[in-house]
């Protein structure tokens, strides 16, 4: 395995770490990582020490104000800065990698930066994989509170107004301390600017979702206490692809790939990948898991 970083301009040039982890052949196809909310790509090891022995290429960066990357922590001008900044690497990592498919792999706030980014640009993609996706609006966010929080963004956009559990990562307790311990975790609140920005594009998604077409596989954890598992039901069933998948995994919680039971999960992902970068074999559902699915087209 070989593993490359840099950095390259992002919007209002801003530098934007990124990172790739490459099989010692030739890749069969790419996975382009989209971290979650106040982490950074090289939480994913799990994922890349799984897949880049079996031929995939990894690629990851961190955020506008994550990680590596610059810009104040947890904070965006508008949530473009997000899926601009992705586009700009998919064009770097298609240079790299011309006619390789490319599916995106996106968890958490990941999952809705990629939402948003294949209403705009799945043409380019072969398919994605979203686990955990924050694309709900929490039903305890009255209107009132999203008033105020459209306000706050306007008057005092970096004031944090709301901090992550860090103990809903995982049921690992080796994990959970990992994430508190790690520098390039972010454990403050989240700025008042995000949280509006990340509301709005909720909203858009639950609008167009439906535009959606390409091959979805949705992975969530049952008992996920960091983000509403409905969502990725709600995602699953508003979304118009034929080829669609959903896999509730009872008693995971928010990291999927980062929970005891994470081989299972990979083992599940790796499936789907397998099928629909090479032929149109459907995958049967795990004893373990509830999987919801519409077969793809003869």
């Amino acid at each position: 395995m070989k593993h490359q970083e840099g950095h390259f301009k992002g919007i209002r040039n801003l530098r934007i770490y990124y990172q790739c982890w490459l099989p010692e052949s030739k890749p069969k196809a790419v996975l382009l990582i989209v971290h979650g909310l106040a982490e950074h790509s090289g939480r994913y090891m799990n994922v890349v020490n799984h897949f880049v022995p079996l031929g995939y290429a990894v690629y990851g960066i961190d955020h506008i104000g994550h990680g590596k990357s610059d810009g104040s922590r947890v904070y965006v001008q508008r949530f473009e800065d997000f899926t601009d900044t992705l586009k700009t690497f998919y064009d770097m990592i298609r240079d790299w990698q011309p006619e390789k498919p490319i599916f995106l792999v996106g968890h958490s706030m990941g999952g809705l930066i990629s939402s948003i980014y294949l209403l705009d640009h799945q043409e380019e993609l072969s398919g994605a994989v979203l686990s955990g996706p924050s694309v709900k609006v929490p039903d305890n966010i009255s209107s009132a509170t999203i008033l105020v929080a459209k306000l706050f963004s306007t008057l005092m956009p970096k004031l944090g107004l709301i901090a992550l559990e860090a103990e809903g990562v995982s049921r690992d307790p080796a994990v959970v301390q990992a994430y508190l311990n790690d520098p390039l975790v972010y454990t403050g609140k989240t700025t008042a600017r995000l949280g509006a920005e990340l509301l709005k594009a909720m909203k858009r998604v639950a609008v167009d979702a439906s535009r959606i077409t390409l091959p979805i596989l949705i992975v969530q954890g049952g008992e996920d206490r960091l983000v509403d598992p409905d969502g990725a039901q709600m995602l699953h069933d508003t979304v118009g692809s034929v080829d669609k998948t959903l896999k509730i995994y009872d008693g995971l919680y928010h990291e999927v790939f980062n929970e005891p039971e994470r081989l299972k999960v990979l083992g599940d992902v790796e499936a789907w990948l397998e099928s629909r970068h090479k032929t149109s074999t459907i995958f049967s559902a795990s004893p373990k898991s509830r999987e919801t699915s519409l077969p793809l087209p003869l």
